[in-house]
């Protein structure tokens, strides 16, 4: 009697391998546009998450962002320590929509306590954009390689009219000066950019006065400018 053919087991490398992961990645996209899809004007606060409470960043984006919730702005933070901790804690304090988008990492990033409205992500690419997407104003704390790739990118999105020009504030002359300067000097001087570029950046050190670029650019633009079109 002839054996019955066996047939080949099903292979299990398919959840480990890149179509299941476009599942994984769109569920993250899902998530993050459910959650913030209804939050209404945002800005997004960029920096260090090694920062130390003491700090004067720290302080400073605390005010900026208490400042911010009181005026009717929710405000999104990568969700993590340092300058995120102390933004999402100012919006919490301001009694504001305190957003923290925050990534599994295997060492420095863990969820801070003040986010209200808080969402975890796996990838990169997926955090970033939902960083971007619901916010029309940028605040740009002192920070390490990821502040400086969220700086660059929003700033060419915005120097490529891939968005509006929204606000983009550089906070702390003494850290973000530096990188004006050789912008102006190496950048222009090469023309590697156009000569206007670099005015799409404010630096201040001044939550008054970032508080106050934010206000008078909604007061002028109104809803226009969401969603991104970069995003939409």
């Amino acid at each position: 009697m002839a054996k019955k053919k066996q047939l080949p087991k099903k292979s299990t490398r398919f959840v480990n391998e890149d179509p299941w992961r476009v599942f994984r990645i769109m569920s993250e996209f899902v998530e993050g546009f459910d959650e913030l899809s209804h939050l209404g004007p945002a800005v997004t606060v960029f920096g260090s998450a090694r920062t130390k409470p003491r700090d004067k960043f720290y302080k400073a984006t605390v005010d900026l962002s208490r400042r911010l919730a009181e005026n009717n702005y929710a405000v999104i933070t990568g969700g993590g320590p340092g300058i995120m901790e102390a933004a999402n804690k100012g919006a919490a304090e301001g009694g504001g929509k305190s957003v923290g988008l925050n990534i599994k990492l295997p060492f420095e990033q863990c969820g801070n306590p003040y986010a209200n409205i808080a969402v975890d992500f796996h990838y990169f690419f997926s955090r970033k954009v939902c960083l971007a997407k619901y916010s029309t104003a940028f605040v740009y704390m002192p920070g390490g390689f990821g502040t400086m790739d969220e700086f660059f990118e929003i700033l060419t999105l915005v120097q490529t009219r891939k968005v509006p020009r929204f606000p983009l504030i550089c906070f702390g002359r003494s850290y973000w000066s530096g990188l004006l300067k050789w912008a102006n000097g190496t950048l222009k001087r090469g023309k590697y950019i156009s000569p206007e570029d670099t005015d799409l950046v404010t630096i201040t050190d001044s939550p008054a006065k970032a508080m106050k670029i934010i206000n008078d650019f909604h007061a002028k633009t109104g809803d226009q400018t969401t969603p991104p079109s970069a995003f939409a």
